[in-house]
């Protein structure tokens, strides 16, 4: 019985160390040695609202393959973003330092020299841009200004500057879309065997709510019929027909100011305005001239007796009915010169596949789940929610959530907007609806442009497939083969053999 048993256990014995030798065999060379020494680059988020800095970190011996960049950490300074700093000399660049030495001590001295640094500005740079202020010097004059102080100030750090660039709203779109479907891994994935593989999912939309600015971007079968909203991107072998839009001045900051001033105009300018997106209870008081000083609000301006220094008192009334109409009427959804619009004769096909919303979006979405305990996961849970907080009372919003008191006013407004943004402006509706996601990361990376566009202006996104990643040397791949095939024939010569023993041995016995 004993030497049955040992004759069972050879065999398995056998098989288990073939086993194990193909699973050594196949852990790539490098994963074997020390970690390699990573590679770092730095984005520059230069919103309208604030600036925000990411840092990024990839093996340094893997800087043309992809599907390895990280986010290492990140930075969010106090203040406004650089745009703010429009006349005040130094202080855009001033701005950016406690970022820039939290990554002096976050990067490797050596590899200071090699790091890259992209510096790319939104929205609120695009506004100052475009529109000419007072004192007969045009925005773009100021917006090179300020640009030319933040580079002076990053190139005073031993970091590989790479210039300032204010990015397109299509550009803005894209490189978030970029950015949400590689940290899911939908364009590619590292596969078995040392094989980079297309995972073949579908790729997910992209709906990004800044300060000054909000993007739709997703791919599309459909024509699109303004080719200023078109976009086509080749990556790892792959062709993608974008959508993409975005829409200046409808941030939540500057729909904020839009909402106001809109009922500064409809109510008359006397004094004092009933807000009804403002909770009840809530009253504040600001000069008129800081609410017409948005190139979005200019147009705005009371043309009789105005006075940029006279008073404002805003109350709030918390009457969601009349907040929402307020806030559709800063839409236009009356004419259109495509087939189909958006809103404010925008084209837009119909949105299809599943969406990640972020940065604005998933705050307001997150404020309203947890103060209200509705899910918020159907156009209908959306309406319930915003009419559910634009009703409280600002002691009771206080009460729910005192942690969020600074903003607490806005929820409401942010809410309508959202809801009519997505539902009648996007067109989302009870079955595409669900399939939003409001994420602020995916995995460890915050959700927004700046990898996406840190990616495409360096070489780790590829245009063309990515072949065999050099994980095995060549010796290892025969060794493995080799192991392959003898391993089973072994195992069958082995049972073979002492089959023929066992047999021979019941002969002997017999003839005894």
């Amino acid at each position: 019985m004993a030497k049955q048993r040992r004759y069972i256990f050879a065999p398995v014995a056998l098989v288990l160390f073939g086993i194990l030798a193909i699973l050594l065999l196949t852990i790539p060379t490098e994963d074997l040695a020390e970690p390699p020494e990573c590679m770092y680059g730095i984005v520059l988020d230069a919103g309208s609202s604030h600036t925000a800095m990411y840092i990024y970190k990839w093996p340094a011996d893997k800087q043309n393959g992809t599907g390895v960049v990280t986010q290492h950490s990140e930075c969010h300074p106090k203040g406004g973003g650089i745009s703010s700093y429009v006349g005040q000399q130094g202080a855009a660049g001033r701005s950016l330092q406690v970022c820039l030495d939290q990554a002096m001590q976050d990067i490797p001295r050596a590899r200071h020299h090699l790091t890259p640094v992209y510096l790319g500005a939104t929205a609120g740079m695009r506004l100052l841009n475009t529109f000419h202020f007072v004192n007969s010097i045009s925005s773009p004059v100021q917006s090179a200004q300020v640009l030319q102080e933040v580079g002076h100030k990053i190139q005073s750090y031993p970091f590989n500057y790479q210039g300032a660039a204010i990015l397109s709203g299509q550009e803005e779109g894209a490189y978030g879309w970029v950015t949400v479907n590689y940290l899911l891994e939908n364009f590619i994935k590292y596969g078995f065997v040392g094989r980079w593989l297309s995972p073949g999912r579908q790729t997910v939309g992209a709906l990004d709510f800044g300060g000054a600015s909000t993007q739709i971007t997703f791919v599309t079968k459909d024509e699109v019929e303004d080719e200023s909203d078109r976009m086509k991107l080749r990556l790892y072998g792959h062709d993608y027909s974008l959508y993409t839009h975005s829409f200046l001045c409808y941030g939540r900051d500057q729909v904020l100011k839009r909402l106001l001033a809109h009922l500064v105009t409809t109510q008359g300018h006397t004094g004092t305005v009933a807000h009804p997106c403002f909770p009840a209870g809530y009253i504040v008081t600001m000069k008129l001239g800081t609410l017409f000083d948005s190139p979005c609000t200019v147009a705005q301006t009371p043309s009789y007796s105005y006075n940029p220094q006279a008073a404002l008192s805003v109350k709030g009334t918390g009457k969601y009915d009349h907040c929402l109409g307020n806030i559709t009427e800063i839409f236009s959804f009356h004419s259109c010169p495509f087939s189909q619009c958006s809103f404010d004769k925008v084209f837009q096909p119909n949105v299809s596949g599943s969406f990640m919303a972020f940065s604005a979006f998933f705050y307001i979405h997150q404020f309203l789940q947890t103060t209200t305990g509705i899910p918020v996961t159907t156009p209908a849970q959306l309406e319930e929610a915003a009419h559910s907080i634009c009703n409280m009372s600002i002691n009771e919003m206080l009460v729910l959530a005192p942690d969020q008191e600074p903003r607490l006013q806005d929820f409401c407004a942010a809410s309508v907007f959202t809801k009519v943004l997505f539902t009648r402006g996007y067109g989302f509706d009870e079955i595409s609806f669900p399939h939003i996601s409001f994420q602020k990361k995916a995995g460890d990376a915050s959700v927004g442009w700046a990898l996406g566009y840190m990616l495409s202006l360096s070489s780790l996104l590829p245009g063309e497939s990515v072949g065999l990643r050099k994980a095995l040397k060549p010796g290892a791949w025969a060794a493995l083969l080799f192991l392959l095939v003898l391993l089973p024939a072994t195992a069958l010569m082995y049972v073979s053999l002492q089959a023929c023993r066992r047999k021979k041995k019941g002969s002997s016995d017999t003839a005894s």
